[in-house]
């Protein structure tokens, strides 16, 4: 009976993460379909792609990136859209592009006696701008959240990682199960 138990554990090991993994995508592709209002499922998901991909390509072109420029330029100026706007462009720009931010893993030591640190990303060295000597900014990812917490701490608590970001990053947000 023990062995049956331990096969049924390992079949929900196995089953749970895939087919949550299939129902998210499911869920999206269901969503976009939605919002197109078309027939075959999928459909919408692919036009998506195709919609970004195409947008992309007009954005790097040279005669479009004007207008490109002009709309950036217009919603950074709106009061309150500016404050939405530039946060989220941030925000995706720190993941992918040239100005990727969470590439500095590093640990922060919160409490020497005990030991106890935390792991999360460099994103400024210096904070001397704002009035803060010698300190940096260490932003810590949640786990299984979409969220984090920007902490300042003094420069000599905190210690690079030799390590890949994305591993980095896979740990922390898997809250420490993920093994690269």
């Amino acid at each position: 009976m023990k062995r049956i138990s331990q096969y049924f554990l390992q079949g929900l090991l196995f089953l749970i993460p895939l087919f949550v993994t299939v129902y998210v995508l499911y869920w999206i592709f269901i969503q976009i379909d939605g919002v197109l209002n078309l027939p075959v499922p999928g459909l919408g998901f692919l036009v998506t792609i195709i919609f970004i991909t195409l947008i992309g390509f007009v954005a790097s072109n040279f005669l479009t990136k004007n207008i490109f420029l002009l709309v950036d330029r217009i919603f950074v100026r709106l009061p309150l859209v500016k404050m939405i706007y530039t946060s989220i462009k941030d925000l995706v720009h720190a993941f992918v592009g040239d100005k990727k931010s969470f590439n500095r893993p590093v640990q922060v030591v919160i409490d020497r006696k005990s030991n106890l640190r935390v792991l999360g990303f460099a994103t400024r060295e210096s904070l001397d701008s704002i009035g803060i000597k010698d300190s940096m900014a260490v932003y810590l990812p949640q786990s299984y959240n979409f969220a984090g917490n920007l902490i300042i701490v003094e420069s000599e608590q905190v210690i690079p990682l030799e390590a890949d970001p994305g591993e980095v990053m896979k740990l922390i947000v898997s809250g420490g199960v993920s093994a690269g």
